[in-house]
């Protein structure tokens, strides 16, 4: 009877471990594979469109696909940077409004930042191409706040921004979570007092 219970346990337990592989290289696989698309998304469409760091090649494309006139760049000024100097310089030349906007994945915006980022959202000439390193954190916040406060389009749309489907972890104890948190602290700010 032992016997046959430890094959049992055996068998369920290298079905579990080979299950948690499958799952682990599948979530491999997807980041991966936004990493390779530039992490390129719609927001809403004709509107505003979210992305990793752009090659000049992509803002490029993106200008020429979705008519891209803003540029909103969540990494902040970096002159010296080459990745920089290459986003300025493609968007200069293709006409396109460059607004930089420094925020850290790993901190939380205050009131005031957020004011100031919803600002340029509603007034920034659109269509917009919202990016930071990866896409995932920071520009997952702000396309949230550009659902919840430019669209009006509501929570569950807004936070669906803010996750794995863009390379985002909503865990507690990664830094990152920053970008939950400070959209759970502007919820009342945004109409979303029942949250």
């Amino acid at each position: 009877m032992v016997g046959g219970y430890n094959v049992r346990f055996t068998n369920k337990l290298k079905l579990a471990s080979r299950t948690t592989v499958g799952l682990i290289c599948a979530l491999g696989l997807y980041l991966a594979n936004l990493q390779l698309s530039g992490n390129f998304h719609v927001i809403s469409t004709g509107e505003a469109y979210r992305s990793a760091q752009p090659t000049p090649a992509r803002i490029d494309a993106y200008s020429k696909q979705f008519g891209i006139k803003t540029i909103i760049n969540l990494r902040g000024a970096s002159q010296n940077a080459s990745w920089y100097k290459a986003e300025t310089s493609e968007a200069a030349k293709l006409g396109i409004t460059h607004i930089d906007f420094k925020m850290s994945a790993g901190k939380q915006l205050s009131q005031a930042e957020a004011s100031q980022i919803i600002s340029i959202l509603e007034n920034a000439p659109k269509p917009l191409l919202i990016h930071c390193k990866a896409g995932a954190d920071r520009s997952g916040l702000i396309s949230a706040l550009y659902l919840a406060a430019v669209k009006k389009a509501g929570e569950a749309a807004a936070e669906s921004q803010i996750s794995i489907r863009y390379g985002h972890f909503s865990l507690p104890f990664v830094s990152t979570y920053a970008m939950d948190r400070t959209f759970e602290f502007l919820e009342p700010s945004l109409g979303f007092s029942d949250s």
